[in-house]
């Protein structure tokens, strides 16, 4: 099996890109942030406190997710229902940004990320696939783009969606996140030290699109050449 492991900082596009590339050569696409996310949903549901990490892990037991791929496209199940739609928010995100800082959360889902990736070739995006999930992908990408950039594209996601916010706003919570996200005592976000980096700043999605297709395609091409 083939594994392409995409890394780096919130809105770097890593999802959006990722899914379009993964269906451009084949792959299933895994969002790994999307099973944190529907984590942080079941808390936020149950009302636990994310600032105890105690009162977070007693409640894992009771967390039932799970992904499942309907025609390439990727579900989000939490206790069976349907929430791929629901943990998009601004509170559930910000929610995941803490529960994904616990180590019992992560080990809880890593088990869940290697085993669908064992079983068939995958794009897998989020913090730490290259250098901890899928330490052995055979692709792995460091996506990134300067905080104003990523600032821009999410204010812009924000208000195509109907939801009132200020850049402002929007860039201080990417800042306060690239902290968090780098500095967690867990799986920090750092770049594998065999990824390849992408800056997408400046890039449209098209081209950011192109440049991950062109490395698996490449990595493709020389495997195929190597047997």
């Amino acid at each position: 099996m083939i594994a392409v492991a995409i890394d780096g900082p919130a809105g770097a596009g890593k999802s959006t890109v990722a899914k379009q590339a993964a269906k451009a050569v084949g792959f299933i696409y895994v969002d790994t942030g999307a099973l944190y996310r529907a984590v942080g949903l079941y808390m936020l549901q149950k009302g636990i406190n994310l600032s105890d990490p105690g009162a977070v892990c007693a409640e894992l037991s009771n967390v039932t997710v799970s992904l499942a791929f309907q025609k390439g496209e990727q579900k989000v199940l939490l206790s069976s229902k349907d929430v791929t739609s629901s943990i998009r928010s601004e509170e559930v995100s910000n929610a995941a940004s803490v529960v994904s800082a616990i180590p019992e959360v992560r080990r809880f889902l890593f088990s869940m990320q290697r085993e669908i990736a064992a079983k068939q070739n995958v794009v897998m995006d989020g913090r730490d696939i290259g250098t901890v999930v899928l330490p052995n992908a055979q692709v792995k990408i460091f996506m990134t783009a300067s905080q104003e950039e990523r600032a821009k594209r999410r204010y812009k996601e924000l208000r195509q969606k109907g939801k009132a916010s200020e850049y402002s706003d929007v860039l201080k919570d990417m800042i306060r996140r690239d902290s968090q996200d780098a500095h967690r005592t867990v799986a920090p976000m750092v770049p594998a030290k065999d990824s390849i980096l992408l800056d997408t700043t400046g890039y449209t999605l098209e081209q950011s699109v192109g440049r991950v297709v062109e490395m698996i395609q490449s990595y493709l091409k020389n495997s195929k050449g190597n047997r």
